[in-house]
């Protein structure tokens, strides 16, 4: 489930603008994910880039060797749109079953 939810952050990520993944790592531990281990989110952007979610390109570093970002794709803001309305479903769904049952105890 962390697997799906993490794609679908990433892609709302990287639609605000191109990002590298030593960057991912730090934009995600400013919302709660600090914990998810790099060796994570490496593998996932492969695999995103792979589906065509995401393009990575090459590019010089102010700070040093050369990064990797990655830019989203139409299929990736497809992707993303389609994240968020089943986040949004599932989300309410919950808080939902969770208010009600909070009630009853």
């Amino acid at each position: 489930m962390l697997k799906g939810i993490l794609q679908g952050c990433l892609l709302i990520l990287i639609s605000d603008q191109p990002y590298y993944g030593y960057a991912i790592s730090q934009e995600l531990s400013k919302y709660g994910f600090a914990n998810v281990p790099k060796g994570t989110i490496y593998p996932l952007l492969m695999n995103m880039e792979k589906k065509g979610l995401i393009i990575g390109k090459t590019q010089p570093s102010k700070e040093g060797p050369q990064r990797k970002y990655y830019y989203i794709t139409d299929a990736g803001n497809q992707a993303r749109q389609h994240f968020l309305t089943q986040w949004k479903s599932l989300s309410t769904g919950v808080n939902d079953l969770i208010n009600e049952r909070r009630h009853e105890q």
